[in-house]
């Protein structure tokens, strides 16, 4: 009987053996999700590599590429070093190809259920890094722009999307805060990365090696240990599992938009809630990714030696004392990184209360009153406010991030939002190209039309603002889902063969409820696994961003 029963067993990546049985502790997941999403989001700090990689050859120094050298030279060339630019494009290929993957694969995912989807996301990101590896050690950029770039990449968009629908579903009561946990690791990514990275970097460098090899082989081997751990830590409830006392919060069901049914992913984008959606979070994404970029030169161009005590202007000022002002503006980054993690938390959980389309709404209403403030705040000079407006936009940036997964279960129902989401991730994809290009073409107009640089911004500023009221529009015109678009009771049926028999929450099997609160040590030790990590990188960006008000 036994082996009759073993042989009946589904294999081990099947979605039927993630199924938790009675007494499991729902707060087991969010830690499995940070652990892929924390390395992932290393992908946010991947400029830290670019100058030891832009000496590779040199290794003190860059040593330039014939003139005549084309590009498909350069991609080749193991004699001289590579551009800066060249090396950015792993930036375009990251998120090009994490929208990429979401919207081909998001469906697969719901089949296959998020351990599978984690350990491919594994596979994919950590072999990435190897390939890069090789890459650098043959000087090849293309293999760089290959493993981190297109492999990484789909690792990401699936890394990314994995835990969406499995939180949701554990946490019907707080869809925001759940999602929000796991997304702000996204954001938390780079903070932990960058410094370790950084570090890595230094202790493997030698005479005849930047270091960047050996530490891209290191990351693979942690990120490949947290995020295998990560997939194999997830769970999804049983069906018709509630948690105990789990209303939904009253704020939920504020904008009636919220549904109990369920859309077909295939049949979510034929409708116009998903459109709007989608023009919400490109717009949203454009004017943040706007911001981010421009940043530190923003600060340094418009404050000038005001940021070191003198009246000197940017363009006045000394070696030495741009040196100073560069550490300061790279303070001044690290403490933006700090909101846009905060922030997806923080909004996130708050949308539990205020309805996804209020907590759009404030984004919107709040981000153009500040993005069209900018240019007469840089003119008079104040620095904290100028710090403070910078600081609440990339809050609600990373916000939005953390907020968009909730609003599509509210939309299309929780049975494919994972789905959903992916598809709408191409939003992401867009801004990620439209935002960079935006900001730079426009500024790069204003300069080599005489605008001083400290002045060079106010277009920009404006135009952002601009695209947030046109988000704000789309926002206010999103309607709840028509009925003849939710999935059919066959449908659904179909949907849930994978699952065992109903059961109600564990509290009301004594044995089971004993089992959940025999499970407390271990969700203490999974986020002490996260949150020591996580508290080493907030701390050293903490000590980076303390530059900024010395």
């Amino acid at each position: 009987m036994n082996s009759n029963a073993q042989a009946l067993r589904p294999p081990f990546f099947d979605q039927r053996r993630t199924v938790a049985a009675p007494g499991f502790n729902r707060w087991l997941v969010p830690p499995a999700a940070l652990a892929i999403h924390l390395c992932i989001g290393m992908a946010y700090g991947f400029s830290v590599f670019w100058l030891p990689l832009s000496k590779a050859v040199g290794i003190t120094h860059a040593v330039a590429c014939p003139a005549d050298l084309g590009f498909l030279g350069a991609l080749t060339a193991t004699t001289c070093d590579w551009k800066i630019s060249l090396l950015g494009w792993m930036y375009t290929l990251f998120f090009v190809f994490l929208g990429s993957a979401t919207a081909l694969w998001g469906g697969w995912l719901e089949r296959a259920g998020p351990r599978k989807a984690g350990v491919v996301a594994a596979v994919c990101w950590c072999g990435g890094l190897l390939i890069s590896a090789a890459g650098v050690q043959q000087h090849q950029i293309w293999m760089l722009w290959l493993g981190s770039g297109v492999i990484g990449g789909i690792g990401l968009g699936l890394g990314y999307i994995s835990p969406v629908s499995t939180l949701i579903k554990w946490f019907p009561d707080r869809r925001g805060m759940a999602t929000g946990m796991a997304i702000m690791g996204f954001g938390g990514g780079a903070m932990i990365g960058g410094p370790l990275a950084d570090q890595l970097m230094r202790h493997f460098a030698t005479p005849t090696s930047v270091g960047v090899a050996e530490t891209f082989v290191t990351l693979a081997i942690i990120y490949f240990v947290f995020m295998i751990g990560g997939a194999l830590g997830y769970r999804v409830p049983a069906e018709g599992w509630r948690p105990a006392g789990g209303s939904p919060p009253a704020g939920r069901h504020r904008g009636g938009v919220v549904t109990d049914r369920h859309v077909h992913v295939a049949q979510s984008w034929r409708t116009p809630q998903f459109w709007l959606v989608w023009a919400v979070l490109c717009l949203n994404v454009t004017a943040g990714i706007g911001i981010l970029g421009m940043a530190s030169p923003m600060l340094q161009e418009i404050f000038g030696g005001r940021l070191i005590g003198s009246d000197t202007p940017f363009a006045d000022l000394s070696a030495e004392q741009l040196a100073k002002i560069a550490t300061i503006a790279a303070g001044f980054t690290g403490l933006l990184s700090l909101f846009n993690i905060g922030g997806r938390f923080f909004w996130a959980s708050l949308s539990d209360w205020l309805g996804r389309k209020t907590t759009y709404a404030v984004f919107l209403v709040l981000g153009f009153t500040l993005y069209a403030s900018i240019p007469t705040v840089a003119s008079a000079g104040s620095l904290p406010l100028f710090v403070g407006i910078f600081c609440v936009i990339l809050s609600m940036y990373g916000g939005g991030f953390a907020t968009i997964p909730a609003y599509l279960a509210d939309l299309f129902g929780t049975s494919m939002v994972g789905a959903i989401h992916g598809r709408l991730l191409t939003a992401w994809s867009t801004a990620g190209v439209l935002g960079p290009v935006l900001v730079n073409y426009i500024r790069e107009y204003q300069l080599d039309h005489g605008i001083a640089r400290a002045a060079a911004y106010s277009v920009t500023m404006y135009i952002l603002a601009g695209l947030l009221l046109l988000g704000f529009v789309c926002n206010a015109l999103i309607r709840p889902v028509a009925d003849r678009h939710f999935m059919t009771s066959e449908q659904l049926t179909a949907r849930r063969e994978y699952a065992p028999q109903t059961h109600q929450h564990p509290a009301a099997d004594l044995g089971a409820l004993t089992r959940e609160t025999s499970h407390a040590r271990w969700v203490l030790l999974a986020w002490l696994a996260i949150g020591i990590p996580l508290g080493w990188g907030v701390w050293m960006t903490v000590r980076k961003a303390a530059a900024l008000f010395h």
